[in-house]
C-alpha cells in the first residue's frame, strides 16, 4: 500500500504550530506529521516529534574497532618479525601507541562518516512532497498516512489553522 503525503503551506509560524497541535489533537500518531522550513527554527519549536538518533554510537564502535584492530596488527606484526635490541622486549608499547592512535581515529571518522550516511537516511530514493516556497521562508506542515480516510482530517486541520496552499502527493 502506497503511503499518501499532503502539504500544509504556511507564511507565518504561529499558524504552523497551531497545525501541529491541531493534528495532535485530532488523532494523528507523532512521527507522521513533520515541518518542512528554510529557516532555522529551534528543534521543537513547533511541537514536532523529535526523533531520538543514534549518531554518537558510530563514532564510538569504530573507535573501539580501530583500537582493537591496531592493538593486533602492531602485536602480531612484531610477534611474526622479532627483533630483538639490546635486550629490550619484543613487544613495545610505545612503539605501538601512534599506530593505536591514528587507527582508532580513522575508524572512528570513517564509522562517523557512514552513521551521518545512514541516520540523515541518504540517499533518498523517493523523495517526499515539497514546494520551492519553502526555501523562500514559507513553512510546510507535510502529514504522511496509509489511510486514504484520513486525508479530510488532516485537510480540515490544516485549513483550520490557516493553511494558504495544500498539496497533495
Amino acid at each position: 500500500m502506497m503511503s499518501k503525503s499532503i502539504l500544509g503551506l504556511f507564511q507565518q509560524p504561529e499558524p504552523a504550530a497551531d497545525a501541529m497541535d491541531g493534528l495532535k489533537e485530532a488523532g494523528f500518531e507523532l512521527g507522521t506529521f513533520d515541518v518542512l522550513t528554510g529557516t532555522p527554527y529551534p528543534e521543537g519549536a513547533f511541537g514536532e516529534h523529535v526523533p531520538q538518533h543514534r549518531l554518537f554510537r558510530f563514532p564510538a564502535f569504530g573507535a573501539i574497532i580501530g583500537f582493537t584492530l591496531s592493538v593486533f596488527l602492531t602485536a602480531v606484526t612484531q610477534l611474526a618479525y622479532p627483533l630483538v635490541t639490546g635486550g629490550k622486549p619484543i613487544l613495545s608499547v610505545f612503539a605501538m601507541l601512534i599506530i593505536m592512535y591514528e587507527m582508532t581515529m580513522l575508524a572512528g571518522v570513517i564509522a562517523t562518516v557512514i552513521g551521518i550516511v545512514f541516520e540523515s537516511r541518504l540517499p533518498n530514493m523517493q523523495p517526499g512532497i515539497y514546494d520551492t516556497r519553502i526555501t523562500e521562508g514559507w513553512i510546510g506542515v507535510v502529514i504522511t498516512f496509509d489511510d486514504e480516510s484520513k486525508v479530510a482530517d488532516a485537510e480540515s486541520v490544516l485549513n483550520k489553522a490557516g493553511a494558504l496552499e495544500i498539496k497533495h502527493a
